[in-house]
Protein backbone atom coordinates (compact mmCIF):
# COMPACT_ATOMS: atom_id res chain seq x y z
CA UNK A 1 0.00 0.00 0.00
CA UNK A 2 2.72 2.41 0.99
CA UNK A 3 4.76 1.59 -2.12
CA UNK A 4 1.76 2.18 -4.39
CA UNK A 5 1.05 5.57 -2.84
CA UNK A 6 4.72 6.51 -3.20
CA UNK A 7 4.74 5.54 -6.88
CA UNK A 8 1.54 7.48 -7.45
CA UNK A 9 3.11 10.53 -5.81
CA UNK A 10 6.18 10.21 -8.00
CA UNK A 11 4.03 9.93 -11.14
CA UNK A 12 2.07 13.04 -10.15
CA UNK A 13 5.32 14.90 -9.60
CA UNK A 14 6.65 13.78 -12.99
CA UNK A 15 3.44 14.83 -14.76
CA UNK A 16 3.48 18.18 -12.98
CA UNK A 17 7.10 18.79 -14.01
CA UNK A 18 6.36 17.82 -17.60
CA UNK A 19 3.40 20.21 -17.65
CA UNK A 20 5.54 23.06 -16.30
CA UNK A 21 8.26 22.32 -18.85
CA UNK A 22 5.74 22.35 -21.71
CA UNK A 23 4.31 25.61 -20.38
CA UNK A 24 7.80 27.12 -20.20
CA UNK A 25 8.64 26.01 -23.74
CA UNK A 26 5.30 27.29 -25.07
CA UNK A 27 5.63 30.77 -23.56
CA UNK A 28 9.29 31.19 -24.48
CA UNK A 29 8.60 30.04 -28.05
CA UNK A 30 5.73 32.50 -28.47
CA UNK A 31 7.81 35.37 -27.09
CA UNK A 32 10.69 34.34 -29.36
CA UNK A 33 8.37 34.73 -32.36
CA UNK A 34 7.49 38.25 -31.23
CA UNK A 35 11.11 39.31 -30.65
CA UNK A 36 12.15 37.64 -33.89
CA UNK A 37 9.75 39.84 -35.83
CA UNK A 38 11.78 42.37 -37.80
CA UNK A 39 9.26 45.17 -37.20
CA UNK A 40 9.37 44.71 -33.43
CA UNK A 41 13.15 44.88 -33.51
CA UNK A 42 13.30 47.68 -36.05
CA UNK A 43 10.91 50.03 -34.28
CA UNK A 44 11.58 49.18 -30.66
CA UNK A 45 13.76 52.28 -30.38
CA UNK A 46 10.73 54.40 -31.34
CA UNK A 47 8.85 52.99 -28.36
CA UNK A 48 11.69 53.94 -26.02
CA UNK A 49 11.93 57.39 -27.63
CA UNK A 50 8.19 57.87 -27.08
CA UNK A 51 8.56 56.75 -23.46
CA UNK A 52 11.35 59.24 -22.73
CA UNK A 53 9.80 62.10 -24.69
CA UNK A 54 6.22 61.93 -23.41
CA UNK A 55 6.59 59.88 -20.22
CA UNK A 56 7.53 62.96 -18.14
CA UNK A 57 4.03 64.34 -18.77
CA UNK A 58 2.73 61.73 -16.35
CA UNK A 59 4.44 63.55 -13.48
CA UNK A 60 1.46 65.89 -13.35
CA UNK A 61 -0.73 62.92 -12.45
CA UNK A 62 1.75 60.88 -10.41
CA UNK A 63 1.75 60.82 -6.63
CA UNK A 64 4.95 62.57 -5.45
CA UNK A 65 4.78 60.62 -2.17
CA UNK A 66 4.66 57.23 -3.87
CA UNK A 67 7.35 54.71 -2.98
CA UNK A 68 8.80 54.90 -6.49
CA UNK A 69 9.32 58.65 -6.12
CA UNK A 70 12.08 57.94 -3.61
CA UNK A 71 15.56 57.24 -4.96
CA UNK A 72 16.18 54.63 -2.27
CA UNK A 73 13.18 52.48 -3.24
CA UNK A 74 13.73 48.73 -3.38
CA UNK A 75 13.89 48.40 -7.17
CA UNK A 76 16.33 51.29 -7.56
CA UNK A 77 18.71 49.95 -4.95
CA UNK A 78 18.64 46.25 -5.82
CA UNK A 79 18.03 46.37 -9.58
CA UNK A 80 18.64 49.70 -11.34
CA UNK A 81 21.84 50.59 -9.47
CA UNK A 82 23.19 47.19 -10.53
CA UNK A 83 21.36 47.16 -13.85
CA UNK A 84 24.33 46.33 -16.03
CA UNK A 85 25.38 43.55 -13.66
CA UNK A 86 21.91 41.96 -13.85
CA UNK A 87 21.92 42.31 -17.63
CA UNK A 88 25.35 40.73 -18.00
CA UNK A 89 24.46 37.85 -15.68
CA UNK A 90 21.20 36.88 -17.38
CA UNK A 91 22.14 37.78 -20.93
CA UNK A 92 25.63 36.30 -20.63
CA UNK A 93 24.17 32.92 -19.75
CA UNK A 94 21.82 33.06 -22.72
CA UNK A 95 24.47 34.17 -25.22
CA UNK A 96 26.95 31.53 -24.12
CA UNK A 97 24.41 28.68 -24.11
CA UNK A 98 22.97 29.64 -27.48
CA UNK A 99 26.37 29.96 -29.18
CA UNK A 100 27.84 26.83 -27.63
CA UNK A 101 24.82 24.60 -28.26
CA UNK A 102 24.71 25.83 -31.84
CA UNK A 103 28.38 25.29 -32.69
CA UNK A 104 29.89 23.24 -29.83
CA UNK A 105 32.84 25.63 -29.96
CA UNK A 106 33.97 27.41 -26.81
CA UNK A 107 35.90 30.08 -28.71
CA UNK A 108 32.87 30.96 -30.81
CA UNK A 109 30.75 31.24 -27.67
CA UNK A 110 33.37 33.45 -26.02
CA UNK A 111 33.56 35.65 -29.10
CA UNK A 112 29.83 36.28 -28.95
CA UNK A 113 30.08 36.79 -25.21
CA UNK A 114 32.68 39.52 -25.79
CA UNK A 115 29.90 41.85 -26.94
CA UNK A 116 29.02 42.20 -23.25
CA UNK A 117 32.64 43.19 -22.57
CA UNK A 118 32.26 45.94 -25.15
CA UNK A 119 29.02 46.97 -23.47
CA UNK A 120 30.77 47.08 -20.11
CA UNK A 121 33.43 49.42 -21.48
CA UNK A 122 30.73 51.64 -22.98
CA UNK A 123 28.81 51.71 -19.70
CA UNK A 124 31.93 52.55 -17.69
CA UNK A 125 33.15 55.24 -20.10
CA UNK A 126 29.70 56.83 -20.32
CA UNK A 127 29.11 57.00 -16.58
CA UNK A 128 32.56 58.45 -15.99
CA UNK A 129 31.90 61.05 -18.70
CA UNK A 130 28.56 61.94 -17.12
CA UNK A 131 30.24 62.43 -13.76
CA UNK A 132 32.97 64.57 -15.35
CA UNK A 133 30.41 66.81 -17.05
CA UNK A 134 28.44 67.22 -13.84
CA UNK A 135 31.66 68.03 -11.99
CA UNK A 136 32.88 70.75 -14.37
CA UNK A 137 29.45 72.37 -14.81
CA UNK A 138 28.46 72.40 -11.16
CA UNK A 139 29.00 74.35 -7.99
CA UNK A 140 28.73 73.59 -4.29
CA UNK A 141 25.73 75.02 -2.48
CA UNK A 142 25.09 75.29 1.24
CA UNK A 143 22.12 73.02 2.08
CA UNK A 144 20.56 75.40 4.61
CA UNK A 145 21.20 78.77 3.00
CA UNK A 146 19.95 77.83 -0.46
CA UNK A 147 21.74 79.78 -3.16
CA UNK A 148 24.87 80.39 -1.08
CA UNK A 149 27.79 79.28 -3.23
CA UNK A 150 30.84 77.74 -1.57
CA UNK A 151 33.52 78.76 -4.04
CA UNK A 152 36.29 77.12 -2.03
CA UNK A 153 34.87 73.67 -2.89
CA UNK A 154 35.15 72.81 -6.60
CA UNK A 155 34.71 69.03 -6.52
CA UNK A 156 31.43 67.12 -6.23
CA UNK A 157 32.84 64.34 -4.04
CA UNK A 158 34.34 66.84 -1.62
CA UNK A 159 31.14 68.87 -1.61
CA UNK A 160 28.95 65.89 -0.75
CA UNK A 161 31.48 64.68 1.80
CA UNK A 162 31.11 67.99 3.63
CA UNK A 163 27.33 67.55 3.69
CA UNK A 164 26.58 70.19 1.04
CA UNK A 165 24.69 69.99 -2.27
CA UNK A 166 26.24 69.92 -5.72
CA UNK A 167 24.34 71.69 -8.48
CA UNK A 168 25.54 70.64 -11.94
CA UNK A 169 24.27 69.28 -15.25
CA UNK A 170 23.48 65.70 -14.26
CA UNK A 171 22.92 63.62 -17.41
CA UNK A 172 20.54 60.83 -16.43
CA UNK A 173 22.72 57.78 -16.01
CA UNK A 174 19.67 55.67 -15.18
CA UNK A 175 17.93 56.65 -18.41
CA UNK A 176 21.10 55.84 -20.35
CA UNK A 177 21.58 52.50 -18.61
CA UNK A 178 17.99 51.29 -18.86
CA UNK A 179 17.69 52.19 -22.54
CA UNK A 180 21.07 50.73 -23.44
CA UNK A 181 20.32 47.50 -21.54
CA UNK A 182 16.95 47.23 -23.25
CA UNK A 183 18.47 47.70 -26.70
CA UNK A 184 21.15 45.10 -26.03
CA UNK A 185 18.69 42.54 -24.65
CA UNK A 186 16.36 42.86 -27.64
CA UNK A 187 19.26 42.57 -30.10
CA UNK A 188 20.63 39.47 -28.41
CA UNK A 189 17.32 37.68 -27.77
CA UNK A 190 15.85 37.98 -31.24
CA UNK A 191 18.15 35.26 -32.65
CA UNK A 192 16.45 32.64 -30.46
CA UNK A 193 13.56 32.50 -32.94
CA UNK A 194 15.90 31.58 -35.80
CA UNK A 195 17.73 29.16 -33.54
CA UNK A 196 14.46 27.29 -32.91
CA UNK A 197 13.56 27.41 -36.59
CA UNK A 198 16.75 25.52 -37.45
CA UNK A 199 15.85 22.76 -34.98
CA UNK A 200 18.88 23.40 -32.79
CA UNK A 201 18.97 21.75 -29.33
CA UNK A 202 16.91 23.84 -26.91
CA UNK A 203 16.41 22.23 -23.54
CA UNK A 204 14.78 23.64 -20.43
CA UNK A 205 17.85 25.65 -19.29
CA UNK A 206 18.00 27.63 -22.56
CA UNK A 207 14.25 28.27 -22.60
CA UNK A 208 14.38 29.30 -18.94
CA UNK A 209 17.27 31.74 -19.30
CA UNK A 210 15.57 33.22 -22.36
CA UNK A 211 12.36 33.77 -20.39
CA UNK A 212 14.28 35.31 -17.48
CA UNK A 213 15.84 37.79 -19.89
CA UNK A 214 12.38 38.67 -21.19
CA UNK A 215 11.21 39.34 -17.62
CA UNK A 216 14.28 41.51 -17.06
CA UNK A 217 13.51 43.43 -20.25
CA UNK A 218 9.98 44.14 -18.99
CA UNK A 219 11.40 45.29 -15.65
CA UNK A 220 13.81 47.70 -17.36
CA UNK A 221 10.96 49.22 -19.36
CA UNK A 222 8.89 49.70 -16.20
CA UNK A 223 11.83 51.22 -14.33
CA UNK A 224 12.53 53.51 -17.30
CA UNK A 225 8.98 54.85 -17.10
CA UNK A 226 9.39 55.43 -13.35
CA UNK A 227 12.72 57.18 -13.94
CA UNK A 228 11.40 59.58 -16.59
CA UNK A 229 8.37 60.41 -14.42
CA UNK A 230 10.08 61.03 -11.08
CA UNK A 231 13.78 61.80 -11.58
CA UNK A 232 16.07 64.27 -13.40
CA UNK A 233 15.35 67.27 -15.55
CA UNK A 234 13.77 66.76 -18.97
CA UNK A 235 16.88 67.64 -21.00
CA UNK A 236 19.05 65.39 -18.81
CA UNK A 237 16.84 62.42 -19.66
CA UNK A 238 16.75 63.25 -23.37
CA UNK A 239 20.54 63.52 -23.52
CA UNK A 240 20.99 60.23 -21.63
CA UNK A 241 18.57 58.49 -24.00
CA UNK A 242 20.28 59.97 -27.07
CA UNK A 243 23.73 58.80 -25.96
CA UNK A 244 22.40 55.28 -25.28
CA UNK A 245 20.84 55.19 -28.75
CA UNK A 246 24.07 56.33 -30.40
CA UNK A 247 26.10 53.69 -28.52
CA UNK A 248 23.65 50.95 -29.56
CA UNK A 249 23.56 52.11 -33.19
CA UNK A 250 27.33 52.40 -33.49
CA UNK A 251 27.98 48.92 -32.08
CA UNK A 252 25.13 46.73 -33.36
CA UNK A 253 24.33 48.50 -36.62
CA UNK A 254 27.80 49.61 -37.71
CA UNK A 255 30.82 48.12 -35.94
CA UNK A 256 29.45 44.59 -35.37
CA UNK A 257 28.84 44.30 -39.12
CA UNK A 258 32.53 44.67 -39.82
CA UNK A 259 35.13 41.92 -39.95
CA UNK A 260 37.16 43.17 -37.00
CA UNK A 261 34.46 42.94 -34.35
CA UNK A 262 32.80 40.35 -32.09
CA UNK A 263 30.16 39.97 -34.81
CA UNK A 264 26.42 40.48 -34.69
CA UNK A 265 24.11 38.16 -32.72
CA UNK A 266 23.70 34.97 -34.71
CA UNK A 267 26.82 35.51 -36.79
CA UNK A 268 28.10 32.11 -38.00
CA UNK A 269 25.68 30.25 -35.75
CA UNK A 270 23.21 29.41 -38.50
CA UNK A 271 23.30 28.70 -42.22
CA UNK A 272 23.96 31.51 -44.62
CA UNK A 273 20.37 31.51 -45.82
CA UNK A 274 18.95 31.80 -42.32
CA UNK A 275 21.34 34.58 -41.36
CA UNK A 276 20.46 36.57 -44.47
CA UNK A 277 16.78 36.21 -43.68
CA UNK A 278 17.46 37.55 -40.22
CA UNK A 279 19.12 40.70 -41.57
CA UNK A 280 16.42 41.54 -44.12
Amino acid sequence: MGGGAEREGILRSVHRNMFLQKLLVFFSTQIAKVLGNIYIRKYYHLWLAFLVTFGPLLQFYANPKAIFAKKNNYFNIYFVYSGWGWTCSFLGGFIFLLAYLSTRRILTALRHLSRLLVGTLIWFASTETFFFIENITGSCIHPVSEGLLLNNITNKRECLKEGHQWNGYDISGHTFLLIYCSFVIVEELHVFYFYLQRGKPAGVPLHLIFLLNCILLCLWNIMLLITVVYFHQYSEKIVGAAIATVCWHFTYNIWYRTRWSPGRPGHRLFTKVTFMCKRN
